[in-house]
């Protein structure tokens, strides 16, 4: 097996940098492939920056501060019938298979990681490793079949909800309330087939019931891939100290969000409400793409007229070190969001993942809480997801 940590490369000063290179580094949860990939002409191997084009993720920066990424296909939530349903499974595909094609057109610079072993033999060889994922199970309709499908795709992670309840499970800020109490019955379908075949479940955006639900019914670790700790900031998209412990007395991992109406308490001006109108609206139409392209000018409308909190990267770290606290260095990992809202200062996109690396040293973290916090306690997640599959055939 290739090492977590790899040796010292002696060829510079043993500094926070050289540290950072060392460790196997991953982001949970990014999502560049529906935010740029779909772009007619963006170029993944370019250098692309925020302030040009409002990107935080590709291969060159990516070089410069992360190991591994797992990229989301996200789905825009709307009628909830057979065309709705059977649009965004379309769309899904679609979308992964462009990034597989990128990756593939990309092979010196990454690859495709369908396991633990090949994120780390990927580092190995100098290559970025890139991991699948879904982001709003919308996607699947009503099929649980549709789970098979995906994971034939590629995707080892899977999310259930988005900002909506949907017919998987409730949402943590679906402004109608709970539709299911957590989990539906083809919720704990689509969980079995996740458990079946090796894909990690993941209940960021879902509501503490459906998270409740997972914990008791899934016969692995489960994650929160892009999350923060409500006792930091008491937003519904975070978890409780008690759910905290929960996860981590199941085996699970919560991946620390960027998002900062999650990391910093602000005071309500519009924002929620506006977007909750945008989504439940979309709710009922058929997502063509005359329809996307405008729910797209709309959303960036909003992004503007109600302008993220201020947030700093000491502000992340305050997520990161009470997870820690609570829940035990083994069940707390990264995942920003970045290309999806994600972004703070001094970590506001993937070329920035050193500077947090910097602050924890000097916060006084050693190499080994480093190791895992960075990339070991997902892996070891993912190792277990599809350990327990494998006894499940």
């Amino acid at each position: 097996m290739v090492p977590l940590v790899l040796p010292m490369d002696r060829s510079h000063p043993d500094n926070s940098a050289a540290l950072h290179r060392r460790l196997f580094t991953i982001d949970t949860h990014t999502d560049t492939p529906t935010a740029s990939f779909m772009r007619p002409g963006w170029d993944f191997a370019a250098m692309h920056t925020l302030a040009e084009d409002r990107t935080q993720c590709d291969l060159p920066r990516m070089a410069q501060g992360v190991d591994a990424m797992v990229f989301a296909v996200y789905s825009t939530q709307a009628a909830r019938r057979a065309e709705g349903y059977g649009m965004a499974y379309d769309r899904a595909c679609h979308v992964l298979r462009r990034t597989r094609d990128l990756i593939e057109r990309n092979a010196l610079q990454c690859g495709l990681a369908l396991t633990a072993a090949d994120g780390l033999r990927l580092k190995a060889e100098g290559r970025r490793a890139i991991y699948l994922s879904i982001e709003n199970s919308y996607s699947l309709g009503l099929d649980p079949g549709n789970v098979q499908r995906f994971h034939d795709l590629g995707v080892r992670m899977l999310g259930l909800n988005h900002m909506l309840n949907n017919d998987l499970a409730d949402s943590s800020t679906d402004p109608r309330g709970p539709e299911w109490n957590g989990l539906s019955p083809l919720g704990r379908e689509v969980l079995a087939e996740c458990n079946r075949l090796g894909i990690v479940a993941d209940a960021s955006h879902a509501s503490d019931d459906a998270l409740r639900d997972l914990l008791e019914l899934s016969r692995a670790p489960v994650v929160l891939s892009h999350s923060g700790c409500r006792a930091v900031c008491d937003h519904p998209r975070n978890i409780g100290d008690d759910l905290l412990r929960g996860l981590a007395a199941r085996g699970g991992v919560i991946q620390i969000n960027a998002l900062p109406i999650a990391v910093v308490p602000t005071v309500e001006d519009g924002r929620t409400a506006a977007f909750s109108d945008l989504l439940l609206t979309l709710g009922n139409s058929i997502l063509t793409p005359e329809v996307l392209a405008a729910a797209e000018k709309e959303w960036h409308r909003i992004e503007v007229a109600y302008p993220n909190p201020a947030a700093t990267l000491d502000d992340f770290i305050a997520h990161v070190e009470h997870a820690v606290e609570v829940a035990g260095i083994d069940h707390v990992g990264i995942g920003c969001d970045f290309d999806g809202g994600g972004g703070v200062a001094g970590l506001n996109d993937v070329s920035e993942f050193p500077n947090l690396t910097r602050a924890l040293i000097g916060r006084g973290w050693d190499e080994a809480s480093l190791a895992k916090l960075w990339g070991g306690n997902t892996l070891r997640v993912l190792r277990e997801v599809q350990g327990g599959a494998a006894g499940l055939t």
